[in-house]
């Protein structure tokens, strides 16, 4: 399983239409905690097929870097129904990403920044 791709010009379309959770993963290619939190949500993904996955590479889509207030990646970001939460601050480990994940999703959705 890998995380689908998304850019400047389809992130805002597609995650509206995502029904559930969704998860975004702002990284980079040289970055070695992105590669570890990339195959966490892999991981998560395979445990939890109900989530989607998308990831942005922030080099490439340095406007929507921006627009997210990205400084330090990687940064994930969880939506759900559409409807913008939060980021997802934990380390790259399953239960870790489940129980953060419970955290933010208990709150009500936010305005995308």
């Amino acid at each position: 399983m890998a995380l689908q791709l998304l850019d400047q010009f389809d992130f805002h379309h597609i995650l509206a239409d995502v029904p559930g959770i969704a998860l975004v993963c702002f990284t980079a290619s040289r970055c070695g905690s992105c590669k570890a939190m990339r195959e966490a949500l892999i991981r998560l993904g395979q445990s939890r097929p109900d989530i989607r996955l998308f990831e942005v590479d922030s080099q490439r889509d340095e406007a929507l870097a921006r627009e997210f207030d990205v400084f330090h990646l990687p940064a994930v970001f969880i939506y759900r129904d559409g409807e913008y939460h939060a980021p997802l601050e934990t380390e790259p480990r399953v239960a870790q990403l489940l129980q953060a994940m419970d955290a933010v999703l208990a709150e009500p959705a936010r305005e995308a920044p």
